[in-house]
């Protein structure tokens, strides 16, 4: 067939599908149309992505140095809100 090269958004670079997607999605929350995951959704869909990585074999193995490292961040993190911590410190060992 004469003039029928490479076409489509399937044919183009990551990076330019990327733009394109990202226009679209933006676009779609200005307009009010997106879908908005729940906490439930997106825990759900966010564990079956986990679970398909593993069995893939794709999913990032941490070491235990890199474990370690993710903890301590979240800890930190966490540790910044100083009402946060003054309500786990009030509870005491009650759960």
């Amino acid at each position: 067939m004469p003039g029928s090269g490479k076409r489509g958004f399937g044919s183009m670079d990551e990076a330019k599908q990327r733009e394109i997607a990202s226009k679209g999605g933006q676009a779609a929350h200005q307009k009010g149309s997106a879908h908005e995951f729940s906490p439930e959704e997106a825990r759900s869909a966010g564990s079956k992505g986990g679970k398909a990585a593993h069995e893939k074999g794709s999913a990032h193995e941490f070491s235990s140095e890199e474990a370690r490292a993710a903890g301590r961040k979240g800890g930190e993190a966490s540790s910044q809100d100083r009402n946060r911590m003054a309500a786990i410190g009030r509870e005491g060992g009650r759960h």
